[in-house]
């Protein structure tokens, strides 16, 4: 059968392999639920996905570079010959891959007609597939080694709307219940796909940085506000940088920012542990102050320098989150352990709770729970997700042990 195996004249997938770039993908099915999930199974393999849905796939084909449509059959057999006389006549030379149910009679007659149109038809999809069996269909395409990223312009991005919030779960070690999540900025980028914030984020003291707070702030509440719809109050972290609160107004716009709501109850916002140490005074008071609008300053990444703490007789610092440096290989590093121990005994003395950051096995989960740890927070629970998956996903799923 023709669903099969490609023609001879497609180009091997492993060719991709040396890519410097990271290859591009668009997605093109009737059902948005599908392009999602298709999407963020790619974009962590380092893909740049494009949504082809609607009548978006000729504009994202026509002219440019596209190395990968994968056309779903949600819309039937006749939507996609259609798609695929569209891509000939615009000229389109990446490859195709279809996906859907083998059995159906319309997959044969589909690469009929794309073999006749010179298109670079890939084997079927079939479907339902699951996560691996996708990354297994494309694992030739996927980048051979993690692609070195360039530093990118934050303003850029800030004026092109590709800055996003995702969010990752704080779980509580006792309940096992998700007591919260952070907002940790990302780029989605038309070339380079999803961008860390090490690869943008300008010195705290850029003018750049006063504008990324805001755009931190206002997608939080708008998070919030989705968040709240079907999940209640969801207590969100944001992080700032301590020379934010340089500004006598700064405390007064981030008020400004918060959601007008019944049901909110607060937010966390997560100081650098490095840059407190360096100015107490600054973060004491902008806690304080923050603490009559049910905002609560959280020392974040607290590492070598945790010592500073012992010098806080009040502490108004409602949490404490110890960097992963001390987390990772907790439970057979006996160093790590006295370490995490000393935090969290001065943390219970000062009032504040603790967080283990970067948890990413069972084994440093057991011992950070041993080690009296409040909250956990790490790819053992959850990687950083966008928004609407952490919604559909993570905030409606029993938090689940590996």
């Amino acid at each position: 059968m023709m669903n099969q195996q490609a023609p001879t004249h497609a180009v091997p997938l492993n060719e991709f392999g040396r890519r410097r770039v990271r290859p591009s993908v668009v997605i093109a099915d009737d059902k948005p639920h599908i392009r999602d999930f298709v999407r963020e199974a790619l974009e962590d393999m380092g893909f740049v996905v494009e949504d082809g849905g609607g009548d978006r796939l000729v504009n994202l084909t026509a002219g440019r570079r596209m190395d990968l449509v994968m056309l779903g059959l949600s819309a039937g057999g006749v939507a996609a010959g259609h798609a695929l006389e569209t891509l000939a006549a615009t000229g389109f030379d990446g490859q195709i891959m279809i996906f859907g149910p083998a059995e159906l009679l319309m997959v044969d007659a589909l690469f009929e007609l794309g073999t006749q149109l010179g298109l670079k038809m890939l084997p079927l999809l079939p479907t339902p597939f699951s996560d691996d069996t996708l990354r297994q269909a494309v694992s030739g395409l996927a980048p051979k080694e993690p692609v070195a990223l360039p530093t990118l312009d934050a303003a850029q991005a800030l004026r092109a709307g590709w800055l996003e919030l995702w969010y990752q779960p704080k779980v509580n070690t006792r309940s096992l219940t998700i007591d919260g999540a952070e907002g940790l900025i990302r780029m989605r980028h038309p070339t380079w796909g999803i961008v860390p914030p090490a690869n943008f984020l300008p010195d705290p003291h850029d003018p750049n940085f006063a504008e990324l707070s805001l755009f931190v702030m206002n997608r939080a509440a708008a998070d919030w506000h989705e968040f709240a719809v079907d999940h209640g109050h969801v207590e969100l972290a944001i992080n700032l940088p301590l020379t934010y609160f340089s500004d006598p107004l700064a405390i007064e716009s981030l008020v400004m920012r918060l959601p007008q709501h019944p049901a909110f109850e607060g937010l966390i916002v997560e100081i650098n542990g490095s840059d407190l140490a360096t100015n107490v005074d600054l973060a004491r008071n902008a806690a304080r102050q923050l603490r009559y609008f049910n905002i609560g300053l959280s020392i974040d990444d607290l590492g070598a320098d945790w010592p500073f703490l012992l010098e806080i007789d009040d502490c108004p610092f409602v949490e404490i989150k110890v960097d992963r440096e001390f987390v990772d290989g907790v439970a057979d590093d006996r160093l790590k352990q006295a370490t995490c121990r000393s935090i969290v005994e001065l943390a219970d003395r000062l009032g504040a709770r603790t967080v283990a950051e970067g948890v990413e096995t069972r084994a440093d989960f057991v011992m950070a729970r041993e080690l009296g740890f409040d909250l956990i927070q790490g790819f053992f629970f959850g990687k950083p997700t966008e928004a609407r998956k952490f919604a559909r996903r993570t905030l409606r799923e029993p938090v689940k042990i590996g």
